[in-house]
């Protein structure tokens, strides 16, 4: 009987492993809460370290941290040209948590050892700080090794790791979109767990225990993120890099100038394609646009007489391209636009982090008995996006499908306009906050008073809920945007991209405030927020906020989406708003 049942299995079919889907993702889900934590941590506070044992000037010490956390971002572009070129996204994650890993290790080592460190100013009265030892070469070589292998970390891992994520939900798949959108969602709120961590626990750690063990904490988080995301590598979906995405790109553009003496044909199957069918390939072949019209001579198939009789040539990828090829470079540029007119907000959030800590510290931050720590103001957003994100998937999205018919709820242009809508609406409740705070400062005669305001620090709390629901949506739709309309050959890439806004908002945020103090006659420049006009600045915030989103709004309606030779998907809703612009699908 049981060698019967031995010989039966034997003749049974072996069943095809199914790779990705929602067991894959758990492991990222754990990998991006456990380094965004040791991330988040380190930006609400390492200002405090910089100043307080790097002997750094207060502005040397906000400068080097904005430096950081621009780097951070915008570095990213370099892990996705990786990812997409030369490793998968799996590796890429691996490779740059590891050095992330370095990076921690190395601050920690610095922390923990006196000698790698000046001697701190502890005692040192405040106009005498600049008597303070300063860091010698080596100190400092150590400290920025040590920071900026942080930087160069989680960039690799921000653009591949997301991009690694939505890899495991098959593109054919009917419900394909709906769960990629799902995906995104559950994603942020992995991120927003491991921020709420670190700017509680970790921030706890470092001002009550040190900053040795709040470095060795984060050293320890990414070593846990780095064996997760390995954990899973027998479930995922394995992208195979398809090159050099810029490379492509180039291409596109030397070969338009060459053949721009060419006429440019009207149809367009009599333009240069290798069709999936003809080249045994799987990847996608996008149609052709009729925006950039001028790079469409890049695929022009030239023609020499030969007898007679007219033969074509191929005179190589510099010369011509293939209209997908043609279609990849115009992606680019059509979304180039959309990234620009989300900067703005990044520098309202970049205002946030830092005027908002600032006014935490005069206002009455007592909770319960506990003293509310500074940096760990950021908190309140966090919450507010930790509720807000179940909510959103779980009822507003459900409910918005059966109004609309999208898998989606809403479309992801419309997802990031609410987002910029949100922003200014925060920055302008911040006017009013900040408005606020000063009467009060002014009834009580406070106002070169070093006490705190008998007003609670919650207050700022309305700000932070506002933009963190503004963050909820631009954030996401961003980076589902760019993933769902980037070619197979440049997710990475395009994920990217979409963490450049943040590096973008950072840089000109110190821009921002500098020109304000020289248009105003000083609105930010008495080191006395009681005396200064922030509240002007938050509303002249919100003022730009709703021009930009005059902006977006025009960038949006421009924008058209790619486009399938060949549909892989019978879902009815997605085939009908494949090739439709933004102005039909909004109503603009």
């Amino acid at each position: 009987m049981g060698s019967r049942s031995k010989d039966e299995k034997a003749l049974q079919p072996k069943q095809e492993r199914r790779f990705g889907g929602s067991r894959a993702v758990l492991f990222v889900f754990a990998t991006e809460g456990l380094e965004n934590m040791a991330f988040i941590s380190n930006a609400v506070s390492l200002v405090t370290y910089f100043y307080g044992y790097m002997n750094f000037s207060l502005t040397k010490s906000a400068t080097t941290l904005t430096n950081f956390m621009g780097t951070s971002f915008l570095l990213a572009l370099f892990g996705g040209f990786i990812s997409d070129t030369y490793l998968s996204r799996f590796k890429t994650c691996v490779l740059f948590g590891c050095i992330e890993l370095v990076g921690y290790a190395v601050l920690a080592v610095q922390a923990h050892f006196h000698q790698l460190r000046p001697t701190p100013c502890a005692g040192v009265a405040p106009n005498q700080v600049n008597q303070c030892e300063a860091a010698d070469t080596s100190q400092a070589a150590i400290f920025y090794t040590g920071l900026y292998l942080i930087a160069f970390g989680t960039s690799g891992v921000k653009a591949a790791l997301p991009s690694l994520g939505a890899d495991q939900f098959d593109d054919k798949d009917p419900k394909g979109a709906a769960k990629l959108s799902s995906f995104f969602n559950w994603f942020l709120f992995s991120l927003t767990i491991g921020a709420i961590i670190g700017v509680t626990f970790i921030v706890w750690i470092s001002t009550n225990e040190g900053w040795d063990w709040s470095f060795g904490v984060c050293t320890i988080a990414v070593l846990f993120a780095v064996i997760f995301v390995s954990m899973g590598k027998s479930l995922y979906r394995h992208n195979v890099p398809k090159g050099s995405p810029l490379i492509r790109i180039l291409q596109v553009f030397v070969a338009a100038i060459q053949n721009r003496s060419l006429p440019t044909p009207e149809m367009a199957n009599q333009l240069h394609e290798i069709h999936v069918k003809e080249a045994g390939l799987e990847n996608e072949i996008l149609k052709r646009t009729d925006q950039f019209r001028f790079l469409d001579r890049a695929a022009i198939i030239r023609t020499t007489i030969d007898g007679g009789a007219s033969t074509s040539t191929n005179p190589g990828p510099w010369k011509l391209c293939t209209v997908t090829q043609v279609e990849e470079t115009k992606i680019i540029l059509r979304m180039l636009p959309i990234i620009l007119s989300t900067v703005f907000m990044n520098t309202c959030l970049a205002q946030l982090q830092t005027f908002s800590i600032q006014q935490s510290t005069t206002m009455d931050r007592n909770l319960l008995g506990f003293k509310v720590p500074g940096p760990s103001i950021p908190v309140v957003p966090l919450l507010f996006m930790f509720i807000l994100v179940p909510i959103y998937e779980r009822i507003f999205v459900p409910f918005a499908r059966k109004l609309t018919g999208i898998p989606t709820g809403i479309r992801h242009l419309q997802r990031i306009g609410v987002g910029l809508v949100l922003s200014a609406i925060s920055m302008a409740v911040a006017g009013v906050i900040e408005t606020k705070r000063k009467s009060m400062a002014i009834d009580y005669n406070m106002v070169d008073s070093a006490d705190p305001l008998p007003m609670s620090v919650f207050w700022l709390g309305f700000q932070y809920a506002i933009f963190g629901a503004a963050d909820m949506f631009t954030l996401v739709g961003l980076l589902e945007f760019f993933y769902a309309e980037s070619s197979a050959g440049m997710k990475s890439l395009s994920t990217a991209i979409s963490w450049c806004s943040l590096a973008l908002g950072y840089f000109l945020s110190t821009v921002a405030v500098e020109i304000v103090n020289k248009v105003s006659g000083g609105w930010l420049a008495s080191n006395n927020l009681n005396r200064d006009k922030l509240n002007y600045f938050y509303w002249l915030l919100a003022v730009i906020s709703v021009l930009n989103f005059c902006f977006y709004l025009a960038c949006a309606s421009w924008y058209r989406y790619k486009k399938f030779e060949v549909k892989q998907v019978e879902d009815s809703s997605d085939v009908d708003t494949k090739g439709k612009t933004m102005a039909e699908m909004v109503g603009v």
